[in-house]
């Protein structure tokens, strides 16, 4: 495992990168591993023929600024790699980043991204390949393996930093931590992501349970940050563990941004609110019920129609 930094910068991290990294391995995987009807009808052999790639690796650039010790990761592109000679095209790397400068001048290169497990000695090579863009790039590496047990993102950014190894420096990556940063813009459009229908057209009742268990996973991870900082705050008090005023800040700062919930207008209109709402359900219900008693009726008339004629029919003869 990497160690961790010692630079003491601050990086921030925006979910457009993550998507464009998803997006980019999955096409590139399905590319590589078409489905078994493409594939028959392409070339008349079964999908066993043919060689499964399991999760092959991409390559791009990030792209953001840096303001003081943050540094703020704003959005990618692609770049062309050779996997003969493990070197990236620097023609079409040029010519994006002159592309890039005219669309979003206050944004420069600040490393590139790939995906993987781990980070290994092969990707140092990129790593010192694009130095001569940024004296100090990134490396933000995505795991595109599924881990249903692991609760945090799969991503993980890398800086280099010289280290002397049998007596001469040489530089090797070291993961740092970061934080999520989004706009307007990025909310929705991951929120507009999150509640895509699924493509196998499930159900109704499959698409709430998701959102459902969604909800009560991401209130369950907050109510343990939550006791987690309640427990730190308590060892604090309790001098267990010595003051840390910048921490008391952030907490005195997060506590006043809270709405009021327990005023007496807050309560009021809750209240009106949830009367409201129980109102619309009630109509809704006595609608559903109309309708049903109506359609009844009109089953009932038009048997007792049928059951009338044929009556008048038998007394006639």
């Amino acid at each position: 495992m990497a160690p961790s930094s010692s630079s003491g910068l601050t990086f921030k991290l925006h979910p457009l990168v993550m998507l464009n990294i998803s997006d980019h391995f999955t096409r590139v995987k399905t590319q590589l591993n078409p489905p078994p009807s493409s594939c028959a009808a392409g070339n008349g052999h079964s999908s066993g023929d043919a060689m499964i790639v399991q999760n092959p690796r991409v390559y791009g650039c990030v792209i953001g600024a840096q303001s003081g010790r943050t540094i703020e990761i704003f959005n990618s592109f692609e770049l062309i790699f050779d996997p003969l000679t493990d070197t990236l095209d620097r023609t079409f790397l040029e010519k994006k980043q002159e592309l890039y400068r005219k669309v979003f001048p206050n944004f420069y290169i600040l490393g590139w991204y790939s995906t993987g497990s781990d980070a290994d000695e092969s990707d140092m090579h990129i790593h010192k390949a694009l130095m001569d863009i940024n004296e100090s790039p990134i490396y933000v590496l995505l795991n595109p393996a599924i881990n249903h047990a692991q609760k945090d993102l799969p991503v993980t950014i890398y800086e280099s930093e010289f280290h002397v190894i049998d007596g001469i420096p040489q530089p090797i990556f070291v993961h740092t931590s970061y934080t999520i940063e989004t706009v307007e813009a990025e909310r929705i459009s991951v929120d507009h992501v999150a509640h895509l229908k699924p493509s196998d057209g499930g159900s109704a009742a499959t698409q709430l349970a998701a959102h459902l268990t969604g909800i009560h996973s991401a209130i369950k991870m907050l109510s343990s940050r939550i006791r987690v900082l309640y427990q730190y705050l308590l060892a604090m008090h309790k001098g267990d563990i010595p003051f840390e005023n910048s921490l008391l800040r952030q907490v005195s700062s997060l506590l006043r941004s809270l709405p009021a919930a327990q005023s007496e207008k807050f309560h009021d209109d809750f209240l009106m609110e949830y009367n409201d709402k129980l109102l619309m359900s009630y109509l809704a219900m006595l609608t559903n019920c109309a309708s049903n008693m109506n359609e009844m009726v009109d089953k009932f008339n038009t048997a007792y129609e049928k059951t009338s004629r044929r009556g008048g029919r038998t007394a006639f003869m």
